[in-house]
Parts: C-alpha cells; structure tokens; sequence
C-alpha cells in the first residue's frame, strides 16, 4: 500500500465527515495498493476494490480469478474474495461491509465507475447506508503528487519521449506507420515500461486526425508525422507527442512549428504555484495567434492515473497552480489548412519556484527529421 496516499485518502474521510471509502476503479485502486489488478480494467463486472475506514483500517475485496495477484501484493490487508460465476458480488460486498461495522455509515463510493445496476443492488442490501460520490475527492487528492508518483511520472516521460524519437530514428522514406508502431512498442518494452494505454501514430494528410492509430500508409517525402504514447507503470501514464518531416520540411512547416515550439518554452516560464490555469490559457492564445488557425479548448490537463485529470489549462478553470502537479501541456494545432496537423506535447512538474520539464530527452526547437 501506498501509506503516504493512504494517510491522504484518511485525513480526507475525515474533513467530510465520511466512516469510509469504497474505492471501486482501476485506477483508485492503482493509487492505493501501488499495483494494478491486470483485468480489472478491461472486464467492468470483475470488481476488485478497497476499502478504508475513517478510523485507519483497511481492507481488500476481489474476484476470486485475481485473487493471488491481490493476496501477492497485498499480504497484510483482510481480503474477502467472490466467485466470478457463482456469487453476486454486491451482496458479498454488503455482508463485508457490515461484518466490518458499516451498517449505518455514511460512505463515499465512486459512481461514476460503479454500475448503475450494481449500485442499485448496493443500496438495496444496505439500507441504513448513506451513499455520496466520491469521484470529486479523488480527482482532488490526485492533483498533488507524492515524491513517489513524480519518480514514477519522470521515468514514464523520458520513457515516452526517447522511444518515441528513436522510433522516428529507425524508419525512412517508404516505411509504414506500422513500422512505426512496432519500434516504437518495442522501444517502450525494453526502457522498462510495463504496458501503454494509447498511441497515436498519424502521417501526412492523416496528422490532422486528433486520435488514430497506425495504419499501412507509407511515409512520403514531405510528410508531417504526428506520434505519441501513454506508456504505463503500476497504472500510471506519460503523456509525449512528437511531431517530424520526412525530409525537409516545407517553409510553412518550419514557421508552423517555430511558433508551438517557442509557446512550449513560453509556458514552461509562466506555469507556478499560484497562477490560474485559465491565465496560462488565456496567454496560450495569444502565443499562437500570430497563425490565425483555430486552437482546442485547452493546452494542458493534469495527468497521472488517468490520461486526462484535473486541472485543465482551459478557459474556464480557476483552479490555482500548486506545486507537486503534474501537467502534460500539448500546444498543437490539427487544422493548419496546409494537409497537416502539429502537435508538441510534454509532461512538465510544477516546482516551488516554477516548472520542471520532465520529458527532456529530445529537443523539439526544430521538428525532428526522418531520412
């Protein structure tokens, strides 16, 4: 267990006047163990979860298939398993929580994750239960990084970022996306990654779709490639994008990427502790408004269990930086009007002081080329 998140997840059970967290998601559960239970996440029904009492106590409950992952990496922690074909789970899960002195508690459990269906027979078996959802405390606690999740987020974004360039590096003129993704897949493997949740590999008149994969389309002289990856260790994600030309870019390409490149630069000096995000934004657009192309909605969000978490570099957030978030910050621009699309996204901590670039193996002042 991750005690210092754990002793987090108290302290705030405590302010809302709440006797427990069910904590029911892939990645809640990640944040609290500090391991992921591997099917969790891609079968819905198999609920593995945790819970944690005002009063420090915490146990685990799980299908019996992840049973021995679970006991594996939790031995000190009371685990009650259910059977996959045999057992409703919500109603093993009431008895558990009665047995462990919940049966007029007031809970907080993540509903935007559980089932609508299993949470109706939740509340059927627990009547004397008051349920609130949690999803807002979580995302709140996960804003701020411990010293372990900034370790871990480093290592994921120069995991991203190099292999990512020496992707770029191990192909040519005629080389597929496909190519592509394999070295880049490869890549992330042998730097110690674990698994990645998402890759976008997008060449030529394809770099101007926000999210898709590879495809059998070979790389053309000229060509913009637009690449990025979620690589993962114990459910957390980097974030990294890098844009490339096949050969030489063309003039328009170069002024293109100057100005996403300088505002990369710009916003590594304007994001601090105690800034709005809606200021960074807001400065953000007038970076590139030089190009008179439309930007997104935001050009960052914070990032960690989830590709996406909050805060959001968006217009309307007035969240205040703090040091310990971390961002993935990502100026880009889909529709130039020229038949390509650019993006350059890093991962950047904020600091006492300021912001720390965190994926900092290549230099994006030029756009990386592809010989």
């Amino acid at each position: 267990m991750n005690q210092d998140i754990v002793n987090k997840v108290i302290t705030t059970l405590k302010e809302k006047n709440l006797d427990a967290f069910v904590v029911a998601s892939p990645e809640n559960f990640a944040y609290l163990a500090g391991f992921v239970v591997p099917s969790h996440h891609v079968l819905r029904w198999r609920h593995s979860m945790l819970i944690l009492t005002a009063d420090a106590r915490v146990f685990a409950f799980t299908v019996d298939m992840e049973e021995s992952t679970v006991r594996r990496n939790l031995p000190d922690i009371s685990l009650r398993c259910w059977r996959e074909f045999a057992d409703n789970p919500m109603q093993l899960l009431a008895d558990y929580l009665l047995e462990i002195g919940l049966k007029n508690a007031s809970i907080g459990i993540e509903l935007d994750y559980l089932p609508a269906g299993d949470f109706k027979r939740l509340e059927h078996y627990l009547p004397n239960v008051s349920f609130t959802c949690s999803a807002s405390n979580f995302n709140q606690m996960r804003c701020l990084k411990t010293p372990a999740e900034i370790a871990l987020l480093r290592q994921l974004s120069r995991i991203a970022d190099q292999s990512i360039y020496e992707a770029y590096q191990s192909v040519a003129p005629g080389s597929t996306e496909m190519d592509i993704a394999g070295a880049l897949t490869r890549k992330i493997y042998e730097q110690g990654a674990q698994d990645f949740k998402f890759m976008i590999v997008a060449t030529g008149d394809r770099s101007q779709l926000p999210n898709v994969g590879p495809s059998l389309r070979k790389l053309e002289s000229g060509d913009i490639c637009r690449v990025e990856i979620f690589p993962i260790i114990n459910g957390y994600h980097a974030g990294v994008c890098r844009t490339a030309s096949v050969g030489k870019p063309t003039s328009k390409a170069s002024e293109i990427w100057s100005v996403l490149s300088n505002a990369t630069k710009e916003l590594l000096e304007l994001i601090k502790p105690g800034v709005a995000v809606n200021e960074i934004y807001k400065s953000y657009l007038k970076m590139v408004e030089p190009l008179n192309m439309p930007p997104i909605d935001f050009v960052g969000h914070g990032i960690g269990l989830h590709l996406h978490e909050d805060p959001y570099l968006a217009q309307d957030d007035q969240t205040l930086i703090q040091e310990g978030m971390v961002f993935g910050i990502e100026p880009l621009i889909y529709k130039t009007g020229y038949g390509f699309g650019m993006q350059n996204k890093d991962m950047i901590l904020v600091t006492k002081e300021g912001s720390e670039l965190l994926s900092d193996y290549t230099d994006t002042t030029s756009l990386i080329n592809i010989s």
